[in-house]
């Protein structure tokens, strides 16, 4: 049995995976550093084994689906072109959009993650507009949940 306090620090781990794995799309996007160097800037000696390989996952797998991924944000994001939207959303849908679709995390602890990631790491309106565009696909029915019910 896990207690509450390993819990917490179980959810604490796998958020700052995801805060390196994003640091990593960003320098891929803006930075336009290779994988090998991102994932490098990111690595530190204190990461558990199973931690490190959410980081390498969720930034190898993104950077692998990114044309897949770009067109289905392209398909619901009305009034706004990938390029245009600040490069933090952006890669914190993209992040998203490929946990969602491989991986068996709970669709409703993706959203929560990505939006907290938007109000941390980007604008006031973020949050809003991350769960927004997330909410609108998963209940679209258009991605590939990876054996999950869309509970949004």
């Amino acid at each position: 049995m896990v207690s509450s306090f390993g819990r917490a620090t179980k959810q604490a781990m796998r958020r700052r995976a995801r805060e390196a794995a994003l640091q990593v799309l960003f320098q891929l996007d803006v930075g336009r550093l290779g994988l090998d160097d991102a994932l490098a800037s990111v690595a530190a000696p204190d990461w558990l084994p199973e931690d490190w390989a959410l980081v390498v996952t969720l930034s190898e797998g993104t950077q692998a689906h990114l044309v897949e991924i770009d067109a289905q944000i392209a398909r619901v994001a009305e009034h706004w072109t990938i390029d245009r939207m600040a490069a933090v959303d952006r890669n914190i849908l993209r992040m998203a959009l490929f946990e969602l679709q491989h991986t068996p995390t709970p669709v409703r602890v993706i959203i929560n993650e990505a939006v907290e990631l938007a109000k941390q790491y980007s604008t006031e309106d973020s949050g809003r507009f991350v769960n927004g565009l997330l909410g609108h696909l998963v209940r679209s029915g258009v991605l590939p949940l990876v054996g999950q019910a869309a509970d949004v």
